[in-house]
């Protein structure tokens, strides 16, 4: 299991928490569904036993910041609405210098060795005040990202992105960008079909990557609540590269092949045959992103050869407009 340590400071942003701590319960819930192991077990930590939240309620019962990770550890350091203020002004809250401190000499020399940092929000302000930003491409919400790069000047500050991921350390534009930043997590342990499965349970049809302002492709065509068709999505999401005939689908689905095609055409507006296409195509895509083999990228994906994904991103390329 992967301990997600949430670290909780005075006036956290409620959202910042309970989004993305949902989208690792929820994760858990659909692991357990298909057979295999709960992939993550939810801490609350934090400077003080407990902490007000942005919207009034206490969270309580808040263990201390860990002296020490024992297990694959990812830390979440939270927005407050006092965040911008916080990390600027002198004297320091003493929250934040005890957290800030906690962060340079607990988290920092763990850092791509068994931890990982997210931020969510105005979190990224604490991680750049310990210093575990500098040197790294970073994000924060729009209203602070002056502030972020006052705080952490080696930094790439990046404006208009929801995430960034470098390495060991994801920070996150804030708020709703938090749940696509965990998202983006799930499905990197746990594989696209869960992701998919936890982004419908949220009814969070339109997820979101970090260099695409627009919803996945890998969530294309699944803006529908038809329980079988999500049943045959999620087959085909959890093994992309298997044979797909179209009664193979409509067994899945419990429905006959004909009605499946019909299905397809009302509600993902395609062929099952054309959205397989489209899903395998973005597959290779983010895996080539990644820095994949393109022969490796495009088998993985379930394309038969390196000379049917050429022929078929030719053929799906828009034409170009002359000049």
């Amino acid at each position: 299991m992967i301990d997600l340590v949430f670290v909780v400071l005075p006036e956290t942003l409620l959202l910042d928490l309970a989004g993305p701590a949902e989208v690792f319960r929820i994760a858990n819930q659909q692991l357990l569904r298909r057979g295999r192991r709960p992939a993550f077990r939810l801490r609350h930590v934090g400077p003080e036993t407990q902490a007000s939240s942005s919207v009034g309620a206490t969270i309580a019962a808040l263990e201390p910041l860990p002296a020490a990770f024992d297990t694959e550890s990812w830390v979440v350091l939270l927005g407050q609405p006092s965040g911008c203020e916080s990390a600027l002004m002198r004297p320091l809250p003493g929250h934040w210098t005890t957290t800030r401190r906690w962060l340079a000499e607990v988290v920092a020399p763990r850092l791509g060795s068994g931890v990982e940092l997210m931020t969510v929000c105005a979190g990224a302000l604490l991680a750049a005040d310990a210093g575990l930003l500098a040197g790294r491409r970073c994000t924060t919400h729009h209203e602070m990202l002056s502030e972020l790069q006052q705080l952490a000047p080696s930094a790439q500050v990046l404006a208009n992105r929801l995430f960034v991921a470098d390495g060991p350390v994801a920070s996150s534009a804030g708020v709703t960008a938090g749940i696509d930043l965990a998202l983006h997590a799930v499905a990197r342990i746990c594989g696209e079909a869960v992701a998919a499965a936890v982004a419908q349970t949220l009814v969070v049809f339109h997820r979101r990557g970090s260099e695409d302002p627009q919803h996945s492709p890998l969530l294309a065509g699944r803006e529908h609540l038809h329980p079988a068709l999500h049943r045959v999505q999620d087959a085909v999401l959890d093994d992309p590269a298997a044979d797909w005939p179209l009664a193979r689908l409509a067994a899945i689905a419990h429905v006959s092949p004909r009605h499946l095609a019909r299905l397809f055409a009302e509600h993902v507006g395609s062929s099952p045959r054309e959205w397989i296409e489209a899903l395998r195509v973005a597959l290779a895509e983010r895996a080539l992103r990644e820095g994949r083999a393109t022969k490796q990228a495009v088998a993985d994906a379930g394309l038969g050869g390196t000379r049917q994904w050429r022929r078929i991103r030719a053929r799906r390329r828009p034409a170009e407009t002359p000049v």
